[in-house]
């Protein structure tokens, strides 16, 4: 074979492997680079790492509820890529994937027209939870101080971990369970979850909450405006209940507070104990004849059968009286009174 023939050959073999190993190289890195899996950042803010090592340095940061695409898995490690197009690895505990992604958006949209029985102003960071429990995923977190509507209430256990025995005590404790209730909540941008309810101070009025009396003030509800001078002042109604976690009931006690414009203060002008209430509460107006149009507020209650009824009121300022639907009678029980005074 002839010496340019020869070279030739083996000029065109090594064209075909050098072009080989570039197509291999841009496929691979092609792979490298897709998405095998969506997370969301469920902390407040995560450092994107150049390496997993306990040496790194920070290539980016990752807001909360932000979207990224998992590239890579390293152990308890992701390699993620943001909506900008920074990469980097982050920890996998402080993401959520999309099934509770997806979870949490229907939690809100089931709930998208549930009534509010109340708003709160939330005492410190605040996680906001799928599910009424310390353990359950989490995504968004609220900022202290941060304005929630309340929607509704619902109690779990937490286990506590009981003191460590004396070294020559017998049959060791089981773990004690306490209660804990939980407020199912919508924020300004209409994310729902649930929250610790001793992490949210309902905002009831501060001359409405001295009255009390050492009672749980569980919702507040604003009936109607009396006229005072050059001012409007709101009536109430407000449910209570023991200050302790875990009871059978959303609220067991009723009071309605009134405008006295003579004396210019509040006074209990309804009062009501010994309830098994459950929200939501409705307060609307109906037209009752000659008494015009009054506040209506309705309660979710067990009768004597523990039966789960409405019960109708109506507030003609300042009397406050049930409203029976078409052939009730009012129950025997005396749970009702009426007084002239707050406190």
């Amino acid at each position: 074979m002839k010496p340019a023939r020869l070279f030739r050959i083996k000029f065109l073999a090594c064209s075909l492997i050098t072009v080989a190993s570039l197509l291999l190289t841009l496929g691979c890195g092609r792979g490298r680079g897709r998405a095998i899996d969506v997370v969301y950042i469920s902390a407040p803010q995560v450092f994107l790492r150049d390496r997993v090592a306990p040496v790194y340095n920070k290539v980016g940061v990752l807001k909360n509820a932000e979207r990224v695409e998992v590239l890579d898995r390293d152990r308890r490690f992701l390699k993620v890529r943001s909506a900008s197009g920074a990469e980097g690895w982050i920890e996998q505990r402080y993401t959520i994937g999309q099934q509770t992604y997806d979870r949490l958006q229907k939690l809100a949209n089931d709930n998208k027209d549930t009534p509010v029985q109340a708003t709160g102003t939330t005492r410190n960071d605040t996680n906001i939870h799928l599910e009424p429990e310390r353990d359950s995923d989490h995504l968004y977190q609220l900022a202290e101080g941060a304005k929630v509507s309340i929607l509704k209430r619902s109690s779990s256990e937490r286990e506590t971990s009981a003191p460590a025995p004396p070294a020559n005590a017998g049959k060791k404790e089981p773990p004690k369970t306490v209660m804990e209730d939980w407020w199912l909540i919508r924020d300004a941008h209409n994310r729902t979850g649930w929250v610790l309810a001793r992490m949210v101070d309902i905002d009831v009025p501060l001359e409405i909450a001295q009255y009390a009396e050492g009672q749980r003030i569980q919702a507040f509800f604003p009936l109607d405006d009396v006229q005072d001078g050059d001012k409007k002042i709101p009536e109430y109604l407000v449910l209570l209940s023991e200050s302790k976690d875990g009871m059978p009931f959303d609220y067991n006690q009723v009071r309605v507070f009134t405008w006295n414009v003579h004396r210019h203060r509040y006074e209990t002008a309804y009062r009501e104990r010994g309830l098994e209430g459950f929200f939501p509460v409705t307060v609307t107006r109906e037209n009752f004849d000659k008494e015009g149009s009054l506040p209506v507020f309705v309660l979710k209650v067990h009768d004597t059968a523990g039966n789960l009824i409405d019960r109708k009121y109506k507030l003609n300022t300042p009397i406050v009286r049930r409203v029976l639907a078409s052939g009730e009678t009012p129950e025997r029980k005396p749970t009702a009174r009426k007084t002239k005074r707050s406190g």
